[in-house]
């Protein structure tokens, strides 16, 4: 029996939502961005973990800037899972 490619295995696993964010911060103890149009967007992913990687890559090329970080968002957390609809909608 052949092993399932990540491809095939999304397909059956349920889509979890998650954004990866970054910028520089102002101050660290108050998650505050320097300059919110100067924020990378990395990405929409379905999965944490593909989340994670893609975090970790974008975290480790922006090594050099300590004011520099990356953030994973559980944006399904936002959803409503009765409806699929968001919460402020």
């Amino acid at each position: 029996m052949m092993s399932s490619t990540k491809g095939e295995k999304s397909k059956t696993e349920k889509q979890l939502l998650h954004l990866v964010i970054g910028g520089e911060l102002k101050d660290f103890a108050k998650m505050e961005f320097i300059d919110l149009k100067a924020m990378d967007f990395v990405g929409a992913f379905p999965n944490y973990s593909s989340a994670f990687d893609a975090w970790k890559a974008a975290a480790q090329r922006t090594v050099d800037n300590a004011q520099m970080r990356y953030f994973i968002l559980h944006a399904h957390r936002l959803l409503d899972p009765e409806t699929g609809k968001t919460h402020d909608a």
